[in-house]
């Protein structure tokens, strides 16, 4: 198996991916990289080019909208129920959402930053690993003791996942991961080098390859096998990466990007006008060979049917622009579900208020589409972990449905009016107070949480 090979989908995004990262993160990257959407003009002199470049500037719709998603959608963190007679395997998770990758990394900021990745590159990756030891373990005491059970997390972009093939079911047979970056292989080295790194996953096992030197299509450099062996999900017979995938409709990079790029174009087309219109070029209206030199400090002699004037724009193309500036504005904001935050609407036009509330249900429709896919990711993760663990929990996942913090009366309210129907259901009642206590709680520690709703179990009887 050549592990540098790539799979044609990656290869044809490969591209697009990197216009993607540079319009949404703006400022010096995407400066840097300005001659790659600002095309040189037909016969414009290179060093007027070159001024041009170096007075870009890059207005980022695109990037906050992006943010405002991630930040809105995990305004409440998701509700997370372990539900089981291991109070070991309950305090291991408890301690797992406050650190889940070996970094310090809270669940929930884990999960944000893979759903930023996935608005941007259209899919983001989550790989299940456990810390690698030597020797066997006898025990599970042990293996806790050794610490080999505590999976953790390692988060991937969608450019990371550069080869792969699913089974006939639809899973993924293979996959290899590729990251690379420049480090020093000891301190008292001069020279950074780039390092290469090549992870291939399968079913039940997996290679670690590495190159140092060159970058990641260099044949030069030599690539050496790390470790191998089997991974933690082997047991399960899968593959330990799971996908946060968007559909095209809800990519909002991918729905956005020409927009952006033509508003780019055009405000510094703007931009450049309007500075040039600043130093209007003189202009003299004479049948004689004109010579003179003229400036603050001089005057200038003209005969008496000659004339002196300036040359400027008279203002109307620049209306125009800033118009369809202000337009690609609005439409930049439309396309990602946001209407009702594109600025103000075209000459004339009002908004009702049953319209404002309308194109907010429509932005509320889709949190709760990427709230589900979040949702349904954490429950494959953590259910797989669990799996790979053998603690015997239950893993619930709820929330990530209510995107207003203030709103909570709401909820207290109707259900108080479900639980004043007189319904004799003890546990519609027990999982309605966890759900409000839970959600009510959603910013403290995972084991308080799990406390209180073992106490809120223990208070109904068992049936």
């Amino acid at each position: 198996m050549d592990i540098t090979r790539e799979h044609p989908d990656y290869v044809a995004r490969k591209r697009l991916w990197r216009s993607y990262r540079d319009l949404y993160a703006g400022g010096e990257q995407i400066r840097a990289n300005a001659t790659e959407y600002l095309e040189q003009r037909q016969r414009e002199p290179g060093a007027v080019y070159r001024e041009r470049i170096s007075k870009v500037f890059y207005e980022n719709y695109i990037g906050s909208i992006v943010d405002w998603y991630a930040a809105t959608l995990f305004r409440r963190e998701p509700l997370l129920t372990f539900e089981g007679p291991n109070e070991a395997g309950k305090r291991y998770f408890s301690n797992f959402i406050e650190d889940c990758d070996r970094l310090g990394t809270n669940l929930t900021d884990f999960l944000r930053s893979r759903l930023i990745e996935a608005l941007v590159g259209g899919a983001s990756y989550i790989l299940v690993d456990f810390p690698k030891g030597k020797g066997i373990i006898g025990s599970r005491a042990a293996e806790d003791a050794s610490g080999r059970s505590r999976a953790y997390l390692v988060g991937y972009a969608a450019e990371d996942v550069i080869n792969w093939s699913y089974d006939d079911q639809g899973q993924l047979d293979w996959v290899v991961l590729r990251t690379s970056g420049l480090r020093k292989t000891n301190v008292e080295d001069d020279e950074w080098k780039n390092v290469t790194t090549w992870s291939y996953y399968d079913k039940r096992r997996y290679r670690i390859y590495r190159q140092i030197g060159g970058d990641a299509d260099s044949r030069t450099a030599r690539i050496e096998l790390l470790d191998e062996g089997l991974h933690g999900l082997a047991k399960q017979d899968r593959v330990p990466l799971f996908g946060l995938e968007i559909q095209e409709g809800l990519w909002l990079l991918n729905k956005a990007a020409s927009l952006q790029i033509e508003h780019f174009g055009k405000s510094n087309a703007l931009a450049w006008g309007l500075s040039m219109g600043l130093f209007a070029m003189p202009v003299v209206y004479s049948e004689r060979q004109f010579d003179q030199t003229f400036g603050e400090a001089y005057y200038l002699q003209l005969g008496p049917g000659d004339r002196f004037g300036w040359t400027e724009p008279d203002g109307k193309v620049y209306q125009i622009a800033a118009e369809n500036l202000e337009r690609l504005k609005d439409e930049i904001y439309r396309v990602c579900y946001l209407a009702q935050m594109g600025g103000k609407l075209s000459a004339g036009q009002t908004q009702s208020a049953q319209s404002k509330m309308w194109d907010f249900s429509i932005t509320q429709e889709v949190l709760r589409a990427y709230g589900d896919s979040i949702k349904d990711l954490v429950k494959k993760v953590l259910r797989a972990i669990e799996t790979a663990r053998e603690d015997g929990l239950q893993i619930g996942v709820s929330g990530l449905d209510e995107f207003d913090i203030g709103d909570f009366t709401t909820e207290l309210s109707d259900a108080e009016r479900l639980l004043g129907l007189g319904i004799e259901s003890p546990t519609l009642k027990q999982q309605i107070f966890k759900k409000l206590a839970l959600k009510y709680l959603c910013d403290v520690r995972q084991e308080v949480k799990d406390r209180i709703a073992d106490e809120i179990d223990a208070s109904f009887p068992r049936g």
